[in-house]
């Protein structure tokens, strides 16, 4: 198995709008990003022209032997260049369970230390996402304690979120 981080694509955007199964799990990726279920792949390219411009903001791909298995985002919140926080993270439905979450954020992690050279990553995640939780905490993610949590409305409901992060030195 070969996998390589690379630079999103916006032919990505069919394959990755296609993992997307039911709009619970939009909400789970997403919360409140997308203003309906179907996700189509120009949804995902507006959102891309949008708010990914390369320097704050970059998309990333992961492929398994050429073929799109992993997306995820890395941005600049709030201006500190020494933290990158991590989003949209999603694999293949098809390949779920076989340790690619863990490898796509571990991949990104780095790349975010070694090619962005923050100091730290952070992330937010629904605590109704127990998969997610699972994985960004063997990827090495801890909880971080907050005054306030987030929280969205999603599908009539309040979804708090755990924030989570890990530093270079970890």
């Amino acid at each position: 198995m070969s996998l390589l981080l690379r630079i999103y694509k916006t032919s990505d955007a069919t394959i990755i709008a296609s993992w997307i199964k039911d709009e619970f799990h939009l909400r789970q990726w997403s919360a409140d990003r997308f203003p309906h279920y179907p996700l189509t792949p120009d949804d995902l390219n507006a959102y891309y022209r949008e708010f990914i411009d390369g320097y704050n903001s970059v998309a990333l791909t992961l492929c398994e032997d050429n073929e799109v298995v992993g997306f995820i985002t890395l941005r600049i919140p709030a201006d500190d260049l020494s933290e990158r926080r991590l989003g949209f993270v999603i694999v293949d439905d098809s390949k779920r369970g076989q340790g690619l979450g863990k490898i796509l954020v571990k991949m990104a992690v780095d790349y975010a230390f070694r090619e962005l050279g923050a100091s730290k990553v952070t992330l937010g995640v629904f605590e109704n996402n127990f998969a997610a939780i699972h994985c960004y905490m063997a990827a090495g993610f801890h909880r971080i304690s907050m005054p306030k949590p987030e929280s969205y409305e999603c599908l009539g409901e309040i979804w708090e979120c755990i924030e989570m992060g890990q530093r270079s030195e970890e």
